[in-house]
């Protein structure tokens, strides 16, 4: 990446990423999901507008500030669901703001969450769709057990200025199954007090190319599709071929066998997702990037020899999504070779 003004930085190639967003939506097409990518992984209207032309129903996103980002950068993102529990007087407010500029739904685990949605919305033009959250194994967040999701599902239509929309869960890897079970159960419960269960969401990139073995879901959120990254390929859903992102580093000193590169922590990050070593070096499988500091990528292996202060490398990151939140703008790589810089839209937005 010679034409790279500066490095530490992270180049996008947009044929790979849009690649990658008509693959999922073709096999969403097929087994008729609904697809609603998470935009947590690339922060960029730009790219949501490109998934939603692909197909996709609407976006997601984790907190208000990353949906309000996205429809001020796009005017294609028409329809947002927040999947987070949504707590605090102004956060709520900013939803309600929101709602009033485009279709707005999110999820709730607890009947505070409910009660505190329910005073944010209380006259408003439209009730907001709530959806209930639910634990399928991957023990983040979510109500415990189908019966659980139904009383939380009766209160959530029991309170003015909400509607009940639905069940949503993240399952673990592997998990298709019990969401079936889980989802099928809770639906029937819900059906039996009346209620209609429009709406089931699942998601998750790891999972995504058997997110038909649970065909009760009405729609899957996919996030780091977009871009694909090493954990990925480690998993076997996506190859070296079809990660879209990189970061750029140049080597800034070479001593003893070993190296450094001016990529540390703060733009490669600390995960690790299972893996050993904070990145795959493209084109050089015997270099590791075995520890990270601040700023500086600490590099061991035979390959080295062939390496001098200067030389610059490609970095398959372990986690592509933080990475998009570690810089304020990125290089898009047009088909024809050109770079563009680009502001990241909902670059910090965790509010």
């Amino acid at each position: 990446m010679s034409d790279l003004p500066l490095t530490p930085a992270v180049v996008v190639d947009l044929a790979k990423a849009e690649a990658n967003i008509f693959r999922f939506q073709a096999y969403a097409d097929r087994h008729g999901l609904a697809v609603r990518p998470h935009i947590k992984t690339h922060k960029l209207g730009l790219m949501a507008a490109l998934q939603l032309a692909a197909g996709a129903v609407g976006i997601t996103c984790q907190k208000v500030s990353e949906a309000e980002a996205m429809v001020d950068a796009s005017p294609a993102v028409q329809d947002a669901f927040l999947t987070y529990n949504i707590l605090g007087e102004e956060r709520v407010a900013r939803l309600r703001r929101l709602a009033e500029r485009i279709t707005v739904s999110t999820v709730a685990d607890d009947e505070a969450v409910v009660a505190g949605l329910a005073r944010g919305f209380a006259g408003a033009a439209a009730p907001l769709s709530v959806l209930v959250e639910c634990n399928t194994g991957a023990q983040r967040c979510g109500v415990s057990d189908p019966a659980a999701a139904c009383r939380l599902a009766l209160a959530i239509a029991a309170s003015p200025g909400l509607r009940f929309g639905g069940l949503m869960t993240y399952p673990p890897v592997g998990g298709e199954a019990t969401v079936q079970a889980f989802m099928t159960e809770a639906k029937r419960l819900i059906a039996a007090e009346g209620l209609g269960c429009e709406r089931i969401s699942s998601g998750g990139t790891p999972g995504m190319w058997h997110a038909h073995v649970a065909p009760v879901a009405t729609e899957y959120r996919p996030g780091t599709y977009v871009y694909n990254d090493r954990s990925l390929i480690a998993r076997g859903v996506a190859t070296m071929a079809e990660c879209a992102l990189t970061v750029e580093a140049t080597i800034v000193s070479r001593h003893d066998g070993r190296a450094v590169i001016d990529a540390g922590s703060k733009v490669l990050t600390s995960d690790l997702l299972g893996l050993e070593g904070h990145g795959l070096v493209v084109g050089h499988p015997d270099i590791a990037i075995h520890a990270l500091s601040e700023e500086h990528g600490h590099l061991s292996g035979e390959g080295l020899s062939r390496l001098k202060v200067g030389d610059r490398l490609s970095i398959i990151p372990n986690h592509a999504c933080v990475v998009s939140n570690m810089l304020d703008a990125i290089y898009l790589r047009s088909p024809d070779g050109s770079l563009e810089r680009t502001i990241v839209d909902a670059r910090g937005a965790v509010v």
